[in-house]
């Protein structure tokens, strides 16, 4: 009976944290389509390390097949008419969509120069350390209290992410020989993934906050469109910065953008966009987190099979704690209508 009331408990909860089926498949996707952006971009890359095409150009494909795909998504549930009043009246969503673009652009162009120098493992292992902050910025911007088990669920996950790279000397050695330089390299791209870590948080519960908020009655599609043409714009001035405007754009760079696994890697990463919208809609930050958290089950299994980098001992330990915690998670999941308030001390309503 006791074992009966534990599955009944356990299914219970899953409910909680897929309110129906159309979320658990959204979930899937994520996860899926995840863990192929890893391998395709490590896939693409040449033989020295590095990438033979712009990936800043390959980030903008990207956003204009999302852009494209809400657009067409859109009109073709509602009509165009319709999506121009709609665009007109809540345009006020295109200048608010600027903060989370604006980091999706910088998050997205970090990825491909940090998998460049890790393993796709490594790389999903400590971006894992956006777990505190993911609960730190979700109790904070929704004024809600995440229990005592589920701050416990982060610790755990987030000792679990730095499990490998304390036991192993997981990041790829630097080119030049010295020690010294070996650390500062390694160092420096730790910094870039801490730079992704923080993006990822506060744009993945900003935008969050805008689907679910005020902004909320307008249709996803739409707030969609308004994101990637924000993203667009972002990623143009990405490349004016870099100084590499006229050559992201020369015959030479738009045909190194027809290999057929760029064309993957832009594809899959357009997937991502739209499924993770749909994602926030549906679900939250915070199981979107665990549910990266199960990626790197894959990623390290195919990581293995594909490019053969090994699952040595630390990277068994950091998968069984983060798998551990994710269980924790699903025992005591994140519920809209299960939550403890923060006492605030504004004044401002704010």
């Amino acid at each position: 009976m006791s074992s009966l009331k534990a599955h009944n408990d356990m299914l219970g909860n899953l409910r909680g944290v897929f309110p129906d089926n159309a979320s658990f498949v959204i979930c899937l996707a994520y996860m899926g389509t995840f863990v192929m952006q890893g391998l395709l971009t490590t896939a693409s890359q040449s033989v020295g390390g590095g990438y033979s095409y712009n990936t800043t150009t390959a980030v903008m494909t990207a956003e204009c097949i999302k852009l494209a795909t809400a657009f067409g998504l859109y009109v073709q549930e509602h009509g165009l008419t319709k999506f121009q009043r709609e665009f007109q009246a809540h345009q006020n969503l295109l200048r608010l969509y600027f903060v989370p673009a604006g980091l999706y652009c910088l998050y997205n162009n970090l990825a491909f120069i940090n998998l460049a120098n890790y393993d796709p493992t490594s790389y999903y292992l400590l971006l894992q350390f956006r777990v505190v902050v993911t609960g730190v910025v979700f109790q904070v911007l929704f004024k809600q209290r995440l229990s005592q088990k589920q701050w416990a669920s982060l610790v755990i996950l987030t000792c679990g992410c730095f499990m490998k790279e304390y036991g192993s000397g997981s990041h790829k050695e630097a080119s030049v020989g010295i020690e010294a330089q070996r650390q500062a390299d390694f160092y420096f791209h730790t910094g870039l993934i801490m730079v992704q870590v923080f993006c990822s948080c506060f744009a993945g519960v900003y935008n969050e906050k805008l689907l679910k908020g005020d902004n909320g009655e307008a249709p996803v599609m739409l707030q969609n469109c308004y994101m990637y043409l924000d993203s667009i714009v972002c990623n143009i001035l990405f490349i004016m910065v870099r100084g590499e405007l006229g050559s992201a754009f020369s015959a030479q760079g738009l045909s190194s953008m027809l290999q057929p696994v760029v064309v993957l890697v832009c594809c899959n990463n357009a997937m991502i966009g739209i499924i993770t919208s749909l994602f926030l809609k549906k679900l939250n930050s915070v199981v979107k987190v665990y549910a990266s958290a199960i990626e790197l089950i894959a990623t390290a299994i195919l990581s293995w099979m594909l490019f053969g980098y090994p699952i040595d001992g630390p990277t068994f330990i950091a998968l069984i704690l983060i798998v551990g915690a994710s269980a924790i998670y699903s025992m005591n999941p994140i519920m809209k209508n299960d939550f403890l308030p923060v006492k605030s001390t504004d004044t401002d309503g704010k």
